[in-house]
């Protein structure tokens, strides 16, 4: 599934880069992998798992989207709010 990283991330030097496993998506800040974005199934839909990669420490959102890709764009917005951008 294709997705575009979002201008507040790219005005910070960031991009997406989709993992070898296909489902996975890496927000990279300055070329390095900081997050870690995966849609997952709740209740015959899905969430969004938003991990940091340097310690594991998750975004919790009980959010439930339609789709994987409203996840990930959901799970995009989690991010930004989280680190107040």
């Amino acid at each position: 599934m294709p997705l575009t990283a979002p201008d507040w991330l790219t005005r910070r030097d960031g991009t997406l880069r989709l993992d070898p496993d296909g489902c996975s998506w890496w927000v990279m800040i300055e070329d390095q992998p900081q997050y870690m974005l995966r849609p997952i199934p709740v209740q015959g839909k899905f969430g969004s798992l938003v991990e940091q990669t340097v310690n594991g420490k998750r975004l919790e959102s009980k959010t439930v989207y339609a789709t994987a890709e409203e996840s990930l764009r959901g799970g995009l917005e989690d991010l930004r709010k989280n680190l107040g951008w």
